[in-house]
């Protein structure tokens, strides 16, 4: 069975209202791409002013989603920023489903998660030809419909989730080897969800 709470999942709802802010997630994602980045390379992706980008990642800094990266700042005039954890967040529904406060909250992050993923996924598509046959060959969209119980589901959930940071590990050593060759950020979108035909 798995743990109620793992690394890295929120159960405070103030925390998790830190990503009620669409622009947050937005600028969250990019910057977990990104490795490192300031407000204004940031600004530039979102279409927005360095100090409102500024204002959003001292938001997010003060819940401990980001932090400063200290170590790539030459002048000391602009704030270097990175996620504060590799390993990402995550949260369970039922711990905030106690509230109107709490469920209001899980369904705008959840919405708002899946708006910027589908967005990022048409992006893809609306660029698919300028990726070329090797990538547009090598990426991938299925659906399976399973015959699954809520634990079996939870199980499958775990095993991709060890799946997915096993190859994250893999391109990480690889970068960390020189290995950059024909490498590229990738998205892998997985939803397993019940539903009645």
């Amino acid at each position: 069975m798995r743990p109620k709470h793992e690394p890295g999942h929120i159960t405070d709802l103030s925390r998790l209202k830190a990503f009620v802010n669409p622009l947050r997630m937005q600028l969250y994602r990019l910057l977990y791409a990104a490795g490192t980045a300031t407000a204004s390379q940031l600004a530039e992706h979102v279409d927005e002013t360095p100090s409102l980008v500024s204002y959003h990642l001292r938001k997010l800094a003060e819940h401990g989603f980001v932090t400063q990266a200290s170590d790539q700042s030459t002048d000391g005039r602009e704030r270097w920023w990175k996620v504060s954890s590799e390993e990402g967040w995550g949260f369970r529904e039922s711990d905030f489903a106690d509230t109107p406060e709490g469920a209001a909250a899980v369904g705008a992050v959840t919405r708002g998660m899946f708006d910027t993923r589908v967005a990022q996924y048409r992006t893809y598509l609306d660029q698919k030809s300028a990726w070329g046959q090797t990538w547009t060959d090598a990426s991938f969209s299925s659906e399976w419909l399973l015959d699954l119980t809520p634990s079996e589901l939870a199980e499958m959930s775990d095993e991709l989730q060890a799946l997915a940071r096993r190859w994250r590990e893999r391109g990480k050593a690889a970068r960390a080897a020189g290995d950059t060759e024909g490498r590229e950020h990738v998205s892998v979108h997985v939803y397993g969800f019940p539903f009645r035909p």
